[in-house]
């Protein structure tokens, strides 16, 4: 059965579509909102939360969009209001771990996800969506729900930002 079709039934009340689009999707989910967060914890818990919202809001969704645009959107909101709600505490907890063997590579890593992070939420979500994704600026654009150079922009802003610090971080080395 494809997407529409458990899209429909859910939106009618059938349990058992909502809980197959659950399976089919709760990857994609969980993989935004980890980026979104970097804490497996905390991307449990956005994920968890989205989950209980997608159940509130299937009615809502009306095929204009792609469904995974749509989920990428609850998902993304879902992390905002929850960082939001709870200031991230302390420093990266190395999830990332498993990404890399060589210790150098990951604390870099985990310094560059930590500057993407600190981004404005506008400038790391289209960055995440664009860079992390794979999408392309019009699908990050239709998530964000803004115009397709708006995406550029933001990503352009990204980029500055982040090659600012890297510059800083590079005359400190030498």
């Amino acid at each position: 059965m494809d997407d529409s079709e458990l899209i429909k039934r859910a939106q009618q009340g059938d349990r058992s579509a909502f809980e197959a689009l659950l399976r089919e999707h709760y990857d994609i989910m969980f993989r935004m909102a980890f980026k979104y967060c970097g804490s497996r914890a905390d991307a449990e818990d956005i994920t968890q939360e989205a989950c209980l919202k997608l159940a509130r809001t299937i009615g809502s969704y009306r095929f204009k969009a792609k469904f995974t645009s749509w989920l990428y959107r609850l998902v993304i909101n879902t992390a905002k209001d929850f960082h939001r709600a709870r200031k991230p505490e302390g420093p990266l907890d190395g999830d990332y771990k498993d990404l890399a063997a060589d210790a150098e590579t990951i604390v870099y890593a985990n310094e560059i996800l930590a500057q993407v992070r600190a981004l404005p939420d506008n400038e790391k979500t289209a960055l995440l969506l664009v860079m992390s994704e794979g999408m392309t600026h019009r699908e990050a654009a239709i998530v964000m729900e803004c115009k397709e150079s708006t995406v550029s922009w933001y990503i352009h802003e990204a980029r500055k930002k982040l090659g600012a610090k890297e510059e800083k971080r590079s005359a400190g080395n030498g």
